[in-house]
């Protein structure tokens, strides 16, 4: 059995445990470059659970700032994503193969509704042994 390097499995797992990471990556995957500004609305509504047409300018605010900032820097950091956010352009970089097997287990996960309602993992809901 061959061995991953574990810095690179759990920095990949790391990324995409956040889901406006996930969303972003899922809609390069299909289309292969795309715009900041067209995407915070969507990616808010994902977040949310909801139609694009109930997020407010509060809530695209406060997404456009957390991908600015946070998770567009953090992807591009892996070489995961290239921007640019003077023209707001985002492409996939040569490290987005890395994680293209792990975002699609991710997505069938995500597009199943069994599977999207099981409970947590989160220590929380565990049974004490």
């Amino acid at each position: 059995m061959s061995r991953t390097k574990p810095s690179r499995m759990e920095a990949a797992c790391s990324l995409l445990a956040e889901s406006e990471r996930r969303f972003l990556l899922y809609q390069l995957a299909e289309h292969g470059t795309a715009h900041l500004e067209g995407l915070v609305t969507q990616i808010a509504a994902w977040k949310l659970d909801v139609p694009p047409a109930q997020i407010d300018a509060d809530r695209r605010q406060e997404t456009y700032i957390a991908m600015a900032h946070n998770h567009l820097p953090r992807l591009a950091d892996y070489d995961i994503i290239e921007y640019d956010l003077r023209s707001g352009d985002i492409v996939l970089a040569e490290g987005f193969d890395d994680v293209r097997p792990l975002l699609e287990q991710f997505r069938q996960t995500e597009a199943d509704p069994e599977l999207r309602e099981l409970p947590s993992l989160s220590p929380s809901t565990r049974n004490s042994p």
